[in-house]
């Protein structure tokens, strides 16, 4: 019975065809400044927005399980005011990055 196999394994092993490497060719993603600046914009948008919405998560569980604690109230306002911030940094990337197209000559 192990005969059998180690022969059926080495028939699957030597039967195969040769394993050859193909060339791999880098393409550049971004053809020009302004898409790289767009792409750039994009995540910041998307990494501010999802840390806000943490934030804007934690205060809402915050508030939720405060049960009247004057300093659990304020620690949930609190994480309210950052992630109205941080929405609003998000909101604010496009401008960024139309401010960074102008200083390095992108249209």
């Amino acid at each position: 019975m192990v005969l059998g196999c180690t022969l059926a394994i080495a028939a699957l092993l030597l039967g195969g065809s040769a394993a050859h490497a193909e060339t791999v060719q880098y393409v550049a993603l971004a053809q020009s400044v302004d898409q790289v600046l767009s792409n750039i914009r994009s995540w910041i948008m998307g990494i501010l927005a999802g840390v806000a919405l943490v934030f804007l998560t934690i205060g809402g569980l915050r508030y939720l399980m405060a049960s009247n604690d004057p300093g659990e109230i304020e620690k949930a306002k609190g994480a309210f005011k950052a992630a109205g911030i941080g929405f609003g940094l998000a909101a604010l990337a496009p401008l960024v990055v139309e401010i960074l197209k102008t200083i390095v000559g992108g249209v």
